[in-house]
């Protein structure tokens, strides 16, 4: 073993998750800009290991508290209770190394559902189940004392999200400064539910009993309409990669927003949503010149992107289903 595997092994050992005399068999896995992912196979079971990056491999200078490990698994336990099936089962922890084991789900019948949508797999239902299981979740933990406190993790969410997706584009786009600012203020003083933070379809396994969501380690209380407007914007995102399949994406778009919007309980469903419809532009301005932009747009489509995100910051819709007529437009003009 080389010396980041016996890392890996020692931390399992004192997880009671394998002998040190066990033969193991440990892989890196495609992990992402922010995290190391490992398929450790032992005696008997495959198990998935993550450890957080302090620094994220992104080209801007990205940061975060590598510490955020513990906060995603402290909301994989929170939402397993809550949503039983829909996250995988945390195994162990090593806070030392700022890594935890969890279940793991075999590829073959557990496929992500960014790779689903690229093929063009699209299943309206399964959105629709993302959807309801999001709201399942927030509505769960919405004006709970005790998981607020237990999830203030403001300065990790302003670290991972409003400073990379709002702030930095907002020092690249003045005529939207203070636009982007204020929304950020705006998710920062909310206290409303647990966010996950993350609701991408690359984090989101299509399994044979619906949506198993990954990557929480951006967990905070805030707004839950940012959870809906970060998932809604990889939709809106891909008609532009697809546009050919435009109409296919908008429906799960559709199925998405309402099922999600049914289980609002909290406060006036239409409330959240002007919320969402203002926070969807900006992020998806965000996804174009923030310090994570999407990999699968050429610069012409980058610029289409960027100049009509900035028009509808500058004219906001005010509902998500006018933002979905005119993106449909957009996105057809695009074959």
């Amino acid at each position: 073993m080389n010396a980041e595997q016996e890392e890996i092994r020692d931390a399992l050992v004192a997880m009671n998750l394998v002998g040190m005399q066990d033969d193991l068999r440990i892989d890196r896995l495609s992990g992402g800009v922010s995290c190391d992912v490992y398929r450790v196979e032992l005696p008997g079971r495959t198990v998935c290991v993550k450890r957080a990056l302090p620094k994220l491999r992104v080209k801007a200078d990205w940061r975060a508290p590598a510490e955020r490990s513990s906060s995603e698994v402290a909301w994989l336990k929170l939402a397993a209770s809550i949503a039983p099936g829909h996250v995988p089962a945390v195994l162990g922890e090593n806070r030392a190394h700022n890594l935890f084991a969890m279940a793991f789900f075999p590829p073959d019948a557990y496929p992500v559902w960014k790779a689903r949508l690229a093929a063009g797999d699209i299943d309206v239902k399964f959105a629709g189940d993302v959807g309801t299981t999001i709201a399942c979740i927030h509505a769960a933990t919405a004006g709970r004392a005790d998981v607020a406190q237990a999830f203030a993790n403001d300065a990790q969410f302003l670290a991972l999200r409003l400073d990379p997706f709002l702030l930095y584009v907002a020092e690249r786009h003045a005529d939207v400064a203070a636009q982007l600012r204020a929304l950020a203020e705006g998710v920062a003083k909310a206290r409303i539910a647990l966010m996950h933070g993350d609701v991408s379809p690359k984090n989101i396994l299509a399994g044979p009993n619906g949506p198993v969501f990954l990557d929480a380690e951006t967990a905070c209380y805030g707004d839950p309409a940012f959870d809906l407007a970060f998932c809604l914007n990889h939709l809106l995102l891909k008609c532009i990669w697809h546009p050919e399949r435009t109409d296919g994406y908008l429906q799960s778009f559709a199925a998405l927003k309402s099922a999600y919007l049914a289980g609002v309980t909290w406060e006036p469903p239409q409330a959240l949503e002007e919320r969402t419809a203002g926070l969807l532009p900006a992020l998806t301005l965000a996804r174009i010149d923030g310090k994570s932009p999407v990999e699968y747009l050429d610069d012409r489509k980058r610029d289409r992107v960027r100049a009509e995100a900035l028009s509808l910051l500058k004219n906001n819709p005010g509902s998500l289903d006018r933002v979905a007529v005119r993106w449909k437009t957009f996105a057809k003009g695009m074959i």
